[in-house]
């Protein structure tokens, strides 16, 4: 069986708000085409369940294609989808083609909370005894992983790091 197809006037809808984002706000082409293929799944999916265009869905029908994807996507791409959906329906709102917000009602997806990677005491002793320390450079690059341990910087924070910045009496950074 087919895929079904955008109807015409969900197509029109699509580029006109991507030629928005383009125009207004500066997106990337990338930016551009996550948008695009947002709302084209959208609008396929509503065409394959004959369930009317993509600026007449009400908020019933977002919720079910939403549940759709809750299905088959991390919590990450979910919420992708409902940033694209919202985007488009406020645009849709502002130009007065629509009376209402159906992605009002929706939540977004809990997202787990990303615990930091670790490393183990022997990958830092691994990491540590990776510079040649008996050239300039290593001897550099070894106290820079020394530093970065000890402390907890980020790596752009310690080459910004000025030497007035360090007491090495207090040993503070």
């Amino acid at each position: 069986m087919k895929a079904a197809e955008a109807a015409p006037a969900d197509l029109a809808a699509i580029d006109s708000f991507c030629d928005s984002l383009w125009l207004e706000d500066g997106l990337a082409r990338a930016s551009l085409a996550s948008y695009r293929g947002d709302l084209m799944h959208l609008a396929a999916w509503l065409a394959e369940h004959n369930l009317g265009g993509l600026c007449g869905v009400d908020d019933a029908t977002l919720l079910r294609f939403v549940a759709m994807l809750a299905q088959t996507l991390r919590a990450s791409s979910q919420a992708r989808y409902l940033s694209t959906l919202r985007r488009f329906y406020r645009y849709q709102l502002a130009r007065g083609l629509r009376n209402g917000d159906p992605t009002l009602k929706i939540a977004m997806p809990a997202k787990p909370s990303r615990l930091p990677k670790i490393l183990s005491e022997a990958q830092v002793e691994h990491l540590l005894a990776a510079p040649a320390v008996e050239t300039p450079l290593g001897q550099r690059d070894r106290a820079m992983l020394e530093t970065l341990y000890a402390t907890g910087l980020r790596v752009s924070e310690l080459v910004a790091l000025r030497l007035h910045e360090i007491q090495l009496d207090m040993g503070i950074v």
